[in-house]
């Protein structure tokens, strides 16, 4: 392995169209015994944090056992509608392709830094047919960091990889910020909220509307 290419996973592989929200609110009134009048800011940020910030505006307290048993009601949760995920969400333009062209090239191994669960993350990639394409032993998921630069570090490391030879690819400039403190060359991909001139702002390496030209994704990824 001579290249890490790691993936965000909303808004930048997939968008799952509301049902991703639908989950969540499921496995909180599940965990919580309360309906889910509203969720704290998603962007960028991982599982725990979303919890700790919706749990604060129910006035519930926060602890690390009530997280585990959210992530264990979100995973199963996404894993019974897994079918109505592939029905109403999608992958977004080009991400197949190129994740099956990089993962033609020996050289290059494909993970992803995410701030979803773990089982969450299995289900929304295999969902689109992604999940071929990814290592997600090496991966680092919300259950790990509250974070995105400790998600990076942590993917880093479980893959024995210099920072020197990974790229990080986001929607978000919480992607942008937590790759380039590690020292990652990011892409930034303004295929979610984040506008283009925000991800240059933020620092990303180059920026690309979205992943559909894949010959010049592979360039910027192979540089």
């Amino acid at each position: 392995m001579s290249l890490l290419v790691l993936w965000d996973i909303d808004h930048t592989l997939v968008d799952t169209r509301g049902v991703g929200r639908d989950l969540w609110a499921e496995a909180f009134e599940e965990v919580t015994g309360q309906p889910m009048r509203e969720q704290a800011k998603i962007d960028g940020s991982t599982e725990p944090v979303i919890l700790r910030e919706t749990l604060q505006l129910h006035g519930l307290r926060d602890s690390r056992e009530v997280f585990e048993r959210f992530a264990q009601a979100l995973g199963a949760v996404h894993v019974r509608r897994a079918a109505e995920l592939r029905e109403r969400g999608h992958a977004l333009p080009g991400a197949p392709s190129l994740l099956a062209a990089l993962a033609a090239h020996d050289e290059v191994t494909q993970t992803v830094m995410t701030g979803n669960i773990r089982a969450a993350a299995e289900v929304k990639l295999s969902a689109f047919g992604l999940d071929r394409y990814i290592d997600l032993s090496i991966g680092a998921f919300g259950e790990d960091a509250d974070e995105r630069p400790q998600l990076v570090s942590t993917a880093l490391q479980r893959a024995q990889m210099s920072a020197e030879r990974a790229v990080l690819v986001g929607d978000t400039s919480f992607d942008v910020e937590g790759g380039r403190s590690c020292g990652v060359r990011v892409i930034g991909v303004a295929t979610g909220r984040t506008s283009a001139d925000d991800l240059r702002t933020a620092g990303a390496t180059e920026v690309v509307e979205d992943l559909a030209d894949t010959e010049r994704m592979l360039k910027l990824l192979m540089r």
